[in-house]
């Protein structure tokens, strides 16, 4: 693969890192929940063949309960609908 093949397949996967991020982030918001640290690791995107992290970076504990809370009742709505 040359450099210029490998900087297109870098700048994708840095774009379906974005797209993750995006749609995660309005996921969230669709549940009113804001994750401020939400990002791309900027290391996890460096050198020949970045493999791009999405990091879901810090929250305050009210924010990790209502996180815990809405995965909580999702968990027992789909739960629900096996039996």
């Amino acid at each position: 693969m040359t450099s210029t093949e490998r900087r297109r397949v870098a700048a994708g996967r840095a774009q379906e890192a974005e797209d993750a991020v995006e749609t995660l982030r309005q996921g969230l918001k669709g549940v009113g929940l804001t994750l401020p640290s939400l990002r791309i690791d900027p290391v996890s995107c460096s050198g020949n063949e970045p493999a791009p992290l999405v990091d879901l970076g810090r929250c305050n504990i009210d924010t990790a309960l209502q996180l815990s809370a809405v995965l909580e009742k999702k968990c027992d709505g789909e739960a629900g609908h096996d039996g």
